[in-house]
């Protein structure tokens, strides 16, 4: 099979494509003819060193699975050859999913909703599960709160945007000028430009923050929250913000990604019931995945993904 491998840390250049043994199955574990494979922002941090998840290389970066099983291993149940499926398997363990063939959990996928094609279902997991353990898990988000959603245009933004929607919450969202009028037509209920408005001037009386940015921010952040709020960040936030935040009862939960077959069922229902739309703003072919991830440093609105 061909995959792309890296052998140093660096720039998009160390992406580079070679010929690989097939994967060997273990017990539980299926085999998927990978069709698309979704580019997120740890992918690149992952591949530059600048967050060593997966130690020194040789590695294979990516997590984003969609595809069709090829092969089933050793008491390996709930799916068959030829099922569609998509999911996020091992994160934050190396998945190898910038591949032909991966090699994963079958519990760590589900069947791929049929009303969306593998590109736009790969491009779907890692920011579906985030937003979603962001805003249901990790806040209990409910119908009728109010919801800051910041980088509403971006990959888990654009998605968390429309989960709070489908939970009946009034949502506030931040984006750049030129991504206003997309983040509005996610459903969002006001937008904010960032570039020239302060969203803590404008935003108040709010139950819910997702916090993508950290550091700083997240004190701005607690300024729209009221007392006993909840703060969800996805970075580190500074000391000051966690005094702050404990001062006046308000809860934060910093999260980090987990495979969770339950939350890719949830998503695709609503995928399904057309609640829920996968924005992709390009893809590329496996061969140009450091063209993508050159791509994603020019903060697309959506997700990209590999057409494997």
């Amino acid at each position: 099979m061909r995959a792309i491998v890296q052998t140093s840390v660096g720039g998009p250049e160390v992406l580079t494509l070679a010929d690989r043994l097939e994967p060997i199955l273990n017990k539980g574990e299926v085999l998927v003819r990978v069709h698309a494979a979704g580019i997120n922002p740890v992918d690149t941090a992952v591949r530059s060193g600048a967050y060593p998840l997966l130690g020194e290389p040789p590695f294979t970066v990516g997590w984003d699975i969609s595809g069709v099983i090829e092969k089933l291993g050793p008491d390996t149940a709930g799916f068959a050859v030829g099922d569609e499926v998509f999911g996020m398997p091992r994160f934050p363990k190396e998945a190898a999913a910038y591949a032909e063939l991966v090699a994963a959990p079958a519990d760590e996928f589900v069947l791929k909703p049929k009303g969306i094609d593998h590109v736009h279902a790969g491009a779907l997991p890692l920011a579906g599960l985030t937003a979603w353990q962001a805003l249901v898990g990790a806040a209990q988000i409910r119908a009728g709160q109010r919801v800051l959603i910041q980088a509403a245009a971006g990959g888990v933004g654009h998605l968390a945007v429309q989960i709070a929607k489908a939970r009946g919450a009034y949502v506030v969202a931040t984006a750049s000028p030129s991504k206003l009028n997309f983040v509005r037509g996610l459903g969002a209920d006001e937008v904010v430009d960032y570039t020239t408005t302060s969203f803590s001037d404008v935003a108040s009386d709010i139950d819910i923050v997702l916090e993508p940015i950290g550091g700083d921010n997240a004190e701005r952040s607690l300024k729209t929250l009221k007392d006993s709020g909840t703060l969800v960040s996805l970075l580190g936030i500074s000391d000051k913000a966690k005094t702050d935040a404990k001062a006046r009862g308000i809860h934060h939960a910093h999260i980090s990604v987990v495979p969770d077959q339950a939350v890719l069922r949830e998503l695709a229902k609503l995928i399904d019931a057309g609640r829920l739309a996968v924005h992709v703003a390009r893809t590329f072919p496996l061969a140009e995945a450091g063209a993508a991830h050159a791509f994603l440093a020019t903060r697309p609105a959506g997700k990209i993904a590999l057409d494997v």
